[in-house]
């Protein structure tokens, strides 16, 4: 049997991932990472930091990135459900501007990796979501990046919900995709 299924999404290097979930009358067990079978996907990244939040309905974060020190992530959803989303921004791609989502929740138990080169956000659709992902660097205050979470350049299709979304002032006042060069990313 296989620890995970590793699904491609459209923007080359987003996967998202399905672990076996062994279960019974007493609860569950599942592996969320096992760095060798992550790599032989294609997930050959050194995890650094670990981060956990928890927001509720509603809440939009993103879109965010980190120019010097860009961040891989590996984002599961412990409690609750999000739609979670990686736009490319990686300048020599052919996917550059495009964006993909994918529903993460708690009965679903999948995991999405978001590689660097990448701006990660996500919408809160469950009453509240605990929110956990690993990193590939440090988290770098001074290298914070973003792009405005509704450009329309952009168009993501983020869900509607009955009541408005909850944004960060800080979130409300990033820049369009088109007024970024995204030149730190043109190694990846």
């Amino acid at each position: 049997m296989k620890q995970f299924e590793f699904i491609e999404t459209r923007l080359p290097g987003v996967i998202e991932i399905y672990p076996t979930v062994h279960g019974d009358s007493r609860g569950y067990f599942m592996e969320t990472y096992q760095k060798d079978l992550f790599a032989a996907a294609g997930i050959d990244k050194e995890f650094v930091q670990d981060n956990e939040s928890m927001s509720s309905r509603g809440v939009l974060r993103g879109l965010h990135f980190q120019k010097n020190h860009p961040q891989g992530k590996l984002i599961r959803v412990t409690k609750g459900s999000v739609f979670d989303v990686a736009v490319d921004c990686r300048p020599n791609s052919a996917t550059f501007g495009k964006w993909t989502g994918v529903i993460l929740d708690e009965t679903k138990k999948n995991l999405f990796y978001v590689p660097e080169g990448f701006a990660h956000g996500f919408l809160v659709l469950s009453d509240y979501a605990e929110f956990v992902y690993k990193c590939t660097d440090i988290y770098d205050p001074a290298s914070e990046g973003g792009i405005l979470w509704n450009d329309p350049t952009i168009g993501i299709a983020w869900p509607e919900l009955d009541i408005p979304y909850k944004t960060s002032d800080k979130d409300k006042k990033q820049l369009s995709f088109n007024e970024q060069s995204f030149s730190w990313f043109e190694q990846y």
